[in-house]
């Protein structure tokens, strides 16, 4: 038999007492004194008194013996034997000479060991046959020498040291290699410092519309030209009691403290150039200043520009895919941010997508909302793109920007003047215009129709157009024809009209289309078909050079990206595009689109720009209709029609007026979007009755015009609560001033909760049919208020975050006040002034060492007293004996019940979910209630209740919803207990 082949097996019985004779005997530990703990330090045989030469041949005999005595065909000629033997001596005698440690033995495995063992020995001079038996010998008895190694008790102990060795190794050979890669938190700082400088850059300026300035300054600072916009609920329904918008939203600078917690999520709504748009600049601007008081990272989403060739609305990783630094982020950046709950994520124009697919878009932003849950969210939209309740599931507060008051546009036009520096008499001049012409007043409620009319008051030297119509002709004048001949600009001079031609054939196609982006190849290729139709414009080149022409010069177009174009503002749009509808003869076109809010604009400056027979026939076509929508187009288009029919007006009234008074909050705001011409449809407050009134209040805050305070005024003496309160939160979506003195001041009886966060609306409020409650922000100074109270009394006041200094001495002697809440007056440490004050309503958030058993026992009028906190000391006994009381509630105190029982007339009382009796005489005392018809504890005293309390008048038994284990039956013995009693859990009470 080839010897190659056979493969050599020795029974461990046999051959482990011979492979232990090769070693010497191991001592206890990891063998670390002989370092490195190599195989020549213990192999016997180099100690001649253990084991000699003669003693490792006879080893060996042994070895060939065993191998040779597997039965078949023998290995070996005859007579081999002997010399196989002395050739294993020898080899097996170089362990001795071996450095290698045991445990890198054990690593190399049998075949490896047995060949260094071959190299370290002499030539074998055996033939071939014998050899190759030696060979397979020799690493059959190495792998039995290893085997050895890792039972001897050194081999663990020293090959665990030698394992944390070479760990210690790779770790600073890893920590080497870091410190040469750069750390990716160190990548995320140093691109978003990039990122936000960027977006500073990108967002901090406005485009001053139509005005004479030199080359590349026609831009504005962003911090000069903007003026903070007031936003309301859409839904007055709940009763105030807070600012309805989160603060970051109100105020940019604070977009990123992180305290502001609240209204993570909004969808606001606003009209075409309300500022929208401004206000994401705005906010992404404001989020990366240094003063910022968190880190967020802003990303700006045109959805016009994301999606304007239908491509897919993007990921978290594709949120740069709109900037300049697109691809450049480091891999995973804006997963990291978002994960992080560091996003400020700013969805621009929901409207701006064609309605098929607005879905699509929902369900994208529903993805990234389960995703990245912890971010801050602003989706914009026009009010009638989406409905009301399109993000209501996911957790969004709806705003809507106001139409801008007096004093917001008195801002917007100082600030323009001062920008453009137009001078102080043009823009006094201005601002008187516009304080006693109500036509003119009505068309500055936006920033956009501000900016025209400032720009046309500085170019017509105060001469100004009157209707909205004429203001849009005037500006396209301004800008189209006017600007560069008045700049003495040697360039080719193109008529007006050419332009206008061109400009709308890209209107139209943007609008059919349902874009607001056009591609610039698309926009070439359109212009190149209308030239042959409009030969003046050839004058200036072939089709690329008319389009840089109006790009460059006309101050309407500008090139978000280099392949797309878009019109400044989608107001322009609209108008061009209905002029090209018009000329095109395509008025079935219009009206077949009366359902798509992206032609209703489009619709109404038609009509505006229409001849008479061209106005008739889009209205008569949107009554024929007959659709809600269509119904109330019409009527909105009345105010643009110039010349028209009256019995077709009439027949819009008349079609309208099924649609009066509204069906439901919905139909309400969308007939107020009309305009002021729905005021003369509405119910007036002495005719108005129930849903019908508030409704109708409600359509008429949505008109937001200067009539519209006028017919607010009417329903001062409305006695539905409902409607009151509408009239009081409709107070910020109207001048300031006006608004107070002419509905505030006039109700009957005097409003309630009046939100005033500064000073100014504070000082707006002159006189009042009787004292009102007011809810103080911490907007509102001290200097403030107190000269507000010295001259007018007050019912009652809610303090929410007051920062009012440590007394309420303006308070003292206010004997017209009733009510009265604090709430995280943080400062307050003396409530001497409210002693002996007739205070019949109390609730009270304070620090623990703020004493109140004085004022307490001064208050004899009391009924209602509610503790949200543990403050000093004081007890049941502390209670006026002549007060009234007939509710207490405790949220966190643990109060001793000594006293409770002399409070009779008590129908109400909430001990909060830490209170526990201590002993009988707490049952004693709540037994003396006799009246108490409602309480409300935590489920460890139910039992106790049910067994000890004595309350023949509870009618409800509340428990609060904590980790108290509920006890078996407890429900069946406080019914037995108190038949005519059930039992609840206290309800829950959320901020919105």
């Amino acid at each position: 038999m080839d010897a190659s082949v056979v493969g050599i097996r020795l029974a461990s019985g046999v051959v482990t007492p011979l492979v232990k004779k090769l070693f010497r005997g191991e001592g206890a530990g990891a063998g670390l004194v002989d370092r490195p703990v190599r195989i020549s330090s213990y192999v016997s045989l180099r100690e001649q008194r253990v084991l000699s030469r003669d003693d490792l041949r006879r080893l060996a005999d042994k070895l060939v013996a065993e191998a040779l005595r597997a039965p078949g065909e023998q290995p070996l000629p005859p007579g081999e034997e002997p010399g196989v033997a002395a050739a294993l001596a020898v080899t097996l005698h170089c362990l001795g000479d071996l450095a290698l440690e045991d445990a890198q033995a054990v690593e190399m495995g049998a075949r490896a060991f047995a060949a260094e063992l071959r190299k370290a020995a002499p030539a074998t001079g055996l033939g071939r046959d014998a050899e190759l038996f030696h060979d397979r010998l020799l690493e059959t008895t190495c792998l039995h020498v290893l085997h050895f190694f890792t039972t001897r008790s050194t081999y663990i102990p020293a090959a665990l040291v030698e394992q944390a060795r070479r760990q210690a190794e790779a770790i600073a050979k890893i920590d080497a290699l870091l410190a040469r890669i750069p750390r990716q938190d160190g990548r995320d700082a140093e691109f978003e410092t990039r990122y936000l400088a960027y977006l500073a850059q990108r967002h901090s300026t406005l485009t001053i519309f139509g005005i004479d300035l030199p080359p590349g300054s026609a831009r504005w600072p962003l911090d000069a030209a903007y003026v903070s916009l007031e936003v309301v609920s859409p839904s007055p329904d709940r009763p105030l009691h807070r600012p309805t918008a989160p603060q970051w939203l109100h105020d940019g600078s604070r977009a990123s403290d992180p305290r502001l917690h609240e209204g993570h999520r909004v969808l606001l709504r606003g009209e075409a150039g309300s500022g929208k748009t401004t206000l994401i600049q705005q906010l992404a601007v404001s989020a990366g200043r240094e003063e910022a008081a968190a880190d967020l990272v802003p990303y700006v989403l045109p959805l016009r520009t994301l999606t304007r060739h239908g491509e897919p609305l993007p990921a978290a990783k594709d949120f740069l895919a709109a900037t300049a630094l697109k691809g450049q982020s480091p891999e995973g950046w804006e997963d990291r941010v978002l994960r992080a709950g560091r996003g400020l994520i700013l969805v621009d124009g929901i409207d701006e997508i064609p309605e098929a697919e607005r879905v699509r878009a929902r369900d994208w932003l529903v993805d990234l909302f389960a995703a990245y849950p912890h971010n801050r969210w602003l989706v914009t939209s026009r009010p009638s793109a989406v409905r009301h309740d399109w993000l209501a599931g996911e957790q969004f507060t709806e705003l809507v920007l106001v139409p801008m008051n007096q004093a917001a546009v008195a801002a917007f036009v100082t600030r323009w003047h001062a920008a453009a520096e137009a001078g102080e008499d043009l823009r006094d001049q201005l601002l008187e215009s516009l304080a006693t012409k109500p036509e003119l007043a009505r068309l500055a409620t936006n920033p956009l129709l501000c900016g025209l009319i400032c720009a046309l008051h500085r170019e017509r030297r105060g001469f100004l157009p009157s209707g909205r119509k004429e203001l849009y002709t005037a500006a396209l004048s301004m800008l189209l024809h006017r600007r560069d001949r008045e700049r003495d600009l040697r360039l080719p001079e193109l008529a007006e009209e050419p332009q206008l031609q061109l400009l709308q054939r890209l209107a139209h196609w943007l609008i059919r289309n349902g874009r607001t982006e056009i591609g610039r190849d698309r926009a070439t290729a359109l212009i190149a078909a209308a030239l042959p139709a409009v030969p003046a414009a050839q004058a200036l080149g072939d089709a690329p050079a008319v389009l840089r022409h109006l790009l460059d010069r006309t101050g309407l177009l500008r090139a978000p990206t280099e392949d797309t174009l878009e019109f400044v503002h989608r107001t322009f749009q609209d108008f061009l595009g209905a002029r090209a509808a018009l000329d095109e003869g395509s008025l079935g076109e219009l009206t077949r689109h009366a359902e798509d809010d992206q032609w209703e604009d489009v619709i109404r400056m038609a009509v505006a720009q229409g001849r008479p027979l061209e106005r008739a026939a889009i209205i008569r076509d949107l009554l024929v209709r007959d659709t809600d929508r269509a119904v109330l187009l019409a009527l909105a288009s009345l105010e643009y029609a110039a010349e028209l029919e009256p019995e077709l007006r009439e027949d819009v009234r008349r079609a309208a007026g099924r649609l009066i008074p509204p069906a439901d909050k919905n139909a309400a705001e969308a007939l107020g979007r009309v305009g002021p011409l729905v005021l003369d449809l509405l119910p007036r407050g002495e005719d108005a009755r129930g849903g019908d009134a508030h409704l109708s209040v409600r359509a008429a805050m949505a008109a937001g015009s200067e009539e519209a305070v006028g017919y607010l005024a009417g329903y001062c003496r409305h006695p539905d609560e409902k409607v009151r309160e509408l009239l009081v939160r409709a107070w910020t979506a109207f001048d300031t001033r006006q608004y107070a003195a002419q509905v505030l001041a006039h109700m009957e009886p005097p409003p309630s909760t009046i939100v005033v966060d500064s000073d100014d609306k504070l000082a707006a409020l002159t006189s009042f049919t009787g004292p009102p409650d007011l809810y103080i922000d911490n907007g509102v100074s001290r200097k403030a208020l107190t000269a507000f109270l010295a001259r007018q009394p007050v019912a009652g006041l809610t303090f929410w975050y007051f920062g009012g200094g440590a007394d309420m001495e303006f308070l003292r002697g206010h004997t017209s006040l009733r009510h009265l809440v604090v709430n995280g007056w943080s400062e307050l440490r003396d409530l001497g002034p409210l002693q002996g004050l007739p205070l019949e309503e109390v609730s009270l958030y304070l620090g623990g060492d703020l004493p109140i058993a004085p004022a307490i026992a001064s208050w004899s009028r009391l009924r209602t007293l509610t503790l949200h906190s543990r403050p000093g000391a004081w007890s049941f006994t502390d209670v006026s004996p002549e007060a009234p009381l007939e509710e207490i509630e405790l949220d966190e105190a643990d109060p001793d019940l000594v006293g409770l029982g002399r409070l009779t007339g008590l129908r109400r009382l909430e001990l909060g979910p830490a209170w526990r009796p201590g002993g009988t005489a707490a049952w004693a005392e709540l037994s003396c209630l006799k009246n108490l018809r409602e309480i409300a504890v935590s489920c460890a005293v139910l039992a106790g209740l049910a067994e000890f309390a004595d309350l023949p008048s509870l009618r409800t038994v509340l428990f609060y919803d904590g980790a108290e284990p509920w006890e078996d039956g407890i429900e069946e013995r406080l019914l037995r207990r108190f038949p005519h009693a059930k039992l609840e859990m206290v309800p829950q009470v959320y901020e919105q």
